[in-house]
């Protein structure tokens, strides 16, 4: 019995413990979050001090204004003639009182407005200037709709929950102190029992909020899972429809909706909860005040003025806990928005390269050396890979999905890193050279499109703002969409709608394609480049890369093989290794993988 005594105590112990370090990191962890606030707003300080000074002016009118009141009673209901000297004195020290207190409380407000919402500036410049930061890894692996929620929705959240919260507070605890101070002058029977009552308010609050914190923090979460489940839906809309999935798609935006709106509404009821209970606590100190201050001048200890001023005083004194109070659900979701945003910022960065030097000179010559890399760190992609490709060589990257092709591409531009190898250019290692540098030379074209909202000359001389029209044109004719853009009413002044809407798959990949022919870099990378163009136009399109890439070199993944049968060297790939190497005839009297897999599109053709 006693072992089983000691192991209780024990345990007993450590779940104390453990609560205790968890109410510490809890406590500790909201200190910090609104200490890197206030660091990112810190430029903008001077607001957050002029409001200070405006609710301490502000407090000392809240004080005066009940001492005041008091005394204009006390004129008229003191014994004999009343003295309207004094109490138009009273009056018009009233007045003025009151004009301080309003241009006090609007000012206040206009300061902390500046200040929370030149911070949220800054806050918003900081994400987005961290996203161009960060490496692609994590962007590949977000939810893009989250990340937006967090720029947009979580940054709006802190805002005015911070922004609110943080006028309620400075005015509130302003408030406690000065009417504390004049309450304590005046009468101690009564300021204690204000002082022994109003606290009770605070033991309601944080019973309330304790229960509510948690399904605060799920609400803004799920906040972010709905914005990622509709950003995900627009942008495949097409798919749904072709496939007559709406009835999933709503049944499964139903499930999360309703999640959000069951969290949604535990999070209001107990909210809710706060700021009532708080004014009955407070409606029961307002009442004793009122029976024991009529005890008093019954008894002659005060005057009837100062019962008047003592109810103002309770309400004064009780008010900024009741108004705290029913911030706080607006408190606990900048909190989570917060943390939200912090967890993005706090991301390490992308591998610094500002003191590398720039790739000056580049002949096109690429050799990969014992390359090994894979996104999971359990799942091997590419092992011991081996490629030398020289100045002005074609180069076709072949076979099946999965393969790694697309994952060489990723590698030669950087947007990853190799885990073991190295991969140079000009003979320079590219870990050696600054990554736009590296970038810049060469010119790429995707299989999946990205257009801005502008106009088509603008999209044509993104990687080169100051082009020449004459130049764009030219780049234009090249790409073979100069026919079809001299059609449009505005020509090149043509407004792209977000995404390219207004033009064909086929057309858009069009002007991507112009938009390398008009930078012509040594190095050219064609991801599936062609794979939205009809066979004519795609006849025309590699007719003007072989013009362009005389003398430089050029890397093309292709699924469709008869693309690439010119290619000087076609690597073929399979479970992240070059398996074949060779000329594409070369390939074919090889009678392997290669050929199997080219002359398999030729029995899929006469099947069909």
């Amino acid at each position: 019995m006693s072992d089983y005594k000691r192991l209780s105590s024990s345990d007993m112990r450590d779940n104390y413990t453990k609560k205790a370090h968890n109410r510490y990191h809890k406590n500790h962890g909201a200190i910090s979050t609104l200490k890197k606030v206030f660091h990112y707003a810190r430029e903008y300080r001077f607001y957050l001090y002029f409001a200070l000074l405006m609710d301490i002016v502000n407090t000392v009118c809240i004080v005066f204004l009940p001492i005041y009141t008091g005394k204009c009673i006390n004129c008229i209901v003191a014994p004999g003639n009343v003295n309207f000297t004094e109490l138009y004195k009273n009056m018009l020290m009233m007045g003025i009182v009151a004009i301080i207190d309003v241009i006090s409380i609007f000012t206040s407000k206009l300061c902390l407005s500046h200040y929370n919402y030149k911070g949220t500036f800054k806050i918003r410049d900081l994400l987005f200037e961290k996203f161009q930061k960060m490496p692609i890894s994590y962007i590949d692996t977000s939810s893009h709709g989250d990340l937006i929620s967090r720029m947009i929705n979580d940054i709006d959240i802190m805002t005015d929950g911070f922004l609110e919260g943080l006028a309620t507070a400075l005015s509130g605890i302003t408030t406690i102190i000065g009417t504390l101070i004049a309450m304590l002058m005046l009468n101690l029977k009564l300021s204690a029992l204000i002082i022994i009552l109003t606290p009770i308010s605070l033991v309601v609050s944080y019973i309330i909020v304790k229960r509510s914190k948690k399904y605060v923090k799920r609400e803004v979460d799920l906040q972010g899972e709905i914005a990622g489940y509709l950003e995900e839906y627009i942008g495949g809309e097409r798919i749904v429809k072709a496939f007559n999935h709406e009835e999933e798609s709503i049944d499964n935006f139903n499930k999360i909706n309703g999640t959000y709106a069951k969290t949604a509404t535990k999070s209001v009821f107990y909210t809710s909860l706060t700021n009532p209970s708080t004014r009955f606590v407070n409606g029961i100190v307002y009442g004793s005040v009122g029976l024991l201050g009529c005890v008093l001048a019954i008894q002659g200890e005060i005057m009837v003025g100062i019962i008047t001023t003592f109810l103002t005083y309770a309400n004064n004194f009780g008010t900024p806990f009741a108004d705290i109070s029913s911030q706080i659900s607006d408190i606990q979701q900048a909190f989570a928005a917060a943390n939200r945003v912090f967890n993005v910022l706090n991301e390490p960065n992308e591998s610094s390269d500002e003191k590398q030097p720039d790739l000056l000179n580049c002949t096109g010559e690429v050799e990969i050396k014992n390359v090994n890399f894979s996104y999971v760190p359990k799942t091997t992609l590419i092992q011991n890979l081996n490629l030398s490709v020289k100045q002005g060589q074609k180069v076709a990257i072949v076979g099946p999905t999965g393969c790694g092709k697309s994952t060489i591409i990723n590698l030669l531009m950087r947007f990853y890193d190799v885990n073991s190898g190295y991969i140079t250019v000009s003979d320079t290692p590219i870990k050696e050279i600054s990554r736009s540098s590296l970038r810049n030379k060469y010119g790429m074209v995707l299989q999946d499109t990205w257009l801005f909202n502008s106009t088509i000359r603008d999209n044509i001389a993104y990687g080169n703002p100051n082009a020449p029209i004459e130049d764009i044109i030219e780049a234009a004719k090249l790409a073979g969409i100069h026919d079809y853009i001299e059609k449009l009413p505005k020509k090149y002044d043509t407004e792209i709608i977000e995404g390219g809407s207004n033009l064909s798959q086929g057309e858009k990949q069009l002007i991507c394609i112009a938009r390398v022919m008009l930078l012509k870099p040594p190095m050219l990378i064609l991801d599936e480049a062609t794979s939205n163009i009809d066979t004519r136009t795609e006849k025309q399109v590699q007719e003007a890369f072989d013009r362009m890439m005389q003398g430089r070199t050029s890397f093309v993944v292709a699924h469709r093989l008869s693309t690439i049968t010119s290619a000087d060297i076609i690597l073929v790939m399979n479970k992240g290794q070059i398996i074949e190497q060779g000329t594409h005839a070369e390939l074919l009297k090889k009678k392997g993988f290669y050929a199997n897999l080219y002359n398999s599109q030729f029995e899929k053709s006469n099947a069909s």
